[in-house]
């Protein structure tokens, strides 16, 4: 049952491509027409609305922007109506809209449901929706990494489940061999580090400065270099305010303010406002004897020490040599201190963090060996079932004595491997298992790496049946082929056309072709025009039925769409296709 179909898809000023409209139903469409143009209207723009690159050179010339918009029916309960939603998207009668525009300028947007959503989000509903395979692809199935990706993709949960788990302890062996590289190959630096750290703690522990001691003693070092200018100062300022004991005649600001007060005290009955400044008076009276008995006291205590002062200077000297190399004040080298002394744990603590370290990498090292060996056990059984069933495709596809076969091995080493089936192997973050596609062609060939074994027509059906036997284990809901058939020809090709039609009864199956054979095929048949007013060339979609269809096929065939003989050729292949499905 399809659950995702891209309904409909329409195009405007996307390169040469003016308002056409695509309309892709369920079933098998094929798409032709001349060389580059059904590439351009169906891969390109599917390729957009999918979230692939955006490319400024892909909008008209006069054109301000090139705009993809897509009209996808989907499950409500589909996994990429579920995301869609869950970014704000909503359902339009059970179809979910999608559009790209680009701009001349380069710049994207997308749409999807109504709401502007980043272009990532198109790419991770492509994942749900659509399969794009192409040239690239075959290419792509050439390399080792690609054909393990397969296997484990076929294998499904029973290599999925060992391999999240052997993927998590190689991370984390991974850490931890950095770690522990670094406190080995760094031991001296380190020793070095903790010697300077021990030797600073201990300078600062034997001074045992106090937070703020600086500021205090630099406050002292000031007052007592100035004991006599300050004593004299007070003894002056004293005298001015309380008088000098040994000048009776002099004039002092206490007894000046002592007769302003009693002149007013004597008539403050007769007014208030004067009442309130005699009390004023009175009151500056007080405060002047207070400053004086002060000054008095600052005086006598004032102690000009310089048995202190050099005690002082020396204490200063020796914070001021902390202060240099720890910190600006006492707080900064306090602060350093604290650190310091963190830091000097941790690195005394190295030997047994080393030891941790080594006996945590040794089980990864076998817990990975372990996982290894369920990896290559899930993947040698699927791969069983996986060439099997390619296989059998293969002779659907005109290969009948094509065998494929996986070769599923490690290789073995002596420095830093770990140890599965008994031998020490080397491993990697998808285990230990180098994983190739064999083909044996025909009857008495010896199974080869596809990549030196298979013409080009020979790899895109492995890539076709390959992907025809994922259709049965991991259904993808629509496959959109870029020319796979290229190679291929003659019955190889009807064979392919044939083997296509009965992938469409599951999925929806959009070929961009040039081949008749499998055009023919088709249920729905497109052919991608050009036309050219002399200034800009424009492209249009035609779907093909009756007559016109036949038409079509014939100049595939023969470059002549009203030869006789290709006529009946493209009739007979209709017939043909018609008989075969």
């Amino acid at each position: 049952m399809v659950v995702h179909v891209l309904e409909e898809m329409r195009i405007r000023a996307l390169g040469v491509i003016d308002d056409a409209v695509v309309e892709l139903s369920p079933g098998f469409t094929a798409v032709t027409g001349e060389t580059g143009a059904g590439k351009t209207m169906v891969v390109t723009s599917l390729g957009l609305l999918l979230g692939g690159r955006a490319d400024a050179a892909l909008v008209r010339i006069g054109a301000k922007a090139a705009v993809v918009e897509g009209r996808l029916t989907v499950d409500a309960r589909s996994a990429a109506a579920v995301r869609a939603e869950e970014a704000g998207a909503e359902l339009d009668d059970g179809a979910l809209l999608i559009s790209r525009t680009l701009s001349a300028e380069g710049r994207s947007r997308a749409h999807v449901g109504g709401r502007s959503v980043p272009v990532g989000l198109l790419g991770e509903l492509a994942d749900d929706l659509v399969a794009v395979h192409g040239q690239t692809d075959q290419q792509g199935l050439l390399r080792p990494a690609r054909q393990r990706q397969a296997l484990d993709r076929y294998a499904g949960a029973a290599v999925a489940g060992p391999l999240e788990k052997y993927a998590e302890a190689y991370r984390r062996l991974r850490a931890v061999s950095a770690e522990l590289e670094e406190l080995t190959t760094r031991a001296r630096e380190r020793a070095q580090e903790a010697d300077l750290l021990r030797f600073g703690l201990e300078e600062v522990a034997a001074a045992e400065p106090r937070p703020g001691e600086d500021e205090e003693l630099a406050a002292e070092a000031e007052r007592l270099g100035h004991a006599e200018a300050l004593a004299s100062a007070a003894a002056v300022a004293h005298a001015a305010l309380a008088g000098n004991p040994e000048d009776p005649e002099g004039v002092d600001a206490a007894t000046l303010v002592a007769g302003a007060h009693r002149a007013v005290e004597a008539v403050r009955s007769h007014d208030q406002a004067l009442a309130g400044l005699a009390d004023r008076i009175g009151e500056v009276g007080i405060l002047l004897s207070d400053v004086a008995g002060d000054l008095a006291g600052y005086a006598d205590n004032l102690d000009a020490d310089p048995i202190r002062l050099a005690a002082v200077e020396e204490r200063r000297a020796a914070l001021t040599q902390l202060t240099r190399k720890y910190g600006e004040t006492i707080a900064d080298v306090l602060a350093w201190a604290e650190q310091g002394a963190a830091r000097l744990a941790e690195l005394d603590g190295d030997d047994d963090r080393i030891g941790e370290l080594t006996a945590e990498h040794d089980a990864l090292r076998a817990e990975l060996g372990e996982l290894a060996q369920a990896l290559t056990d899930a993947r040698t059984e699927a791969a069983g079932r996986f060439a099997e069933a390619v296989t059998a495709e293969l002779a659907s596809l005109a290969m009948p004595h094509a065998r494929v076969t996986f070769a599923i091995r490690q290789t073995e080493t002596e420095v830093d491997g770990i140890e599965v089936g008994g031998r020490p192997v080397v491993f990697g973050p998808h285990g230990a298992d180098e994983v190739e596609l064999l083909l044996a062609p025909h009857p008495g060939a010896p199974p080869r790496p596809i990549a030196k074994g298979a013409s080009g027509g020979e790899l895109s059906r492995v890539m076709l049946a390959v992907e025809v036997v994922f259709a049965g284990s991991d259904p993808v809901p629509t496959y959109l082929f870029d020319e796979v058939d290229a190679g291929v020809g003659g019955k190889a090709a009807v064979e392919v056309g044939r083997r296509l039609a009965k992938l469409a009864r599951s999925a929806q199956v959009v070929v961009v072709t040039h081949l008749p054979q499998v055009a023919a095929f088709a249920d729905r048949h497109l052919v991608v025009e050009k036309t050219n007013d002399g200034s800009v060339t424009r492209s249009g979609v035609k779907a093909m039925e009756g007559e016109d269809r036949v038409r079509e096929l014939s100049r595939m065939l023969a470059g002549q769409e009203d030869s006789e003989l290709a006529r009946a050729h493209a009739e007979e292949l209709l017939e043909a296709a018609r008989a075969g499905r």
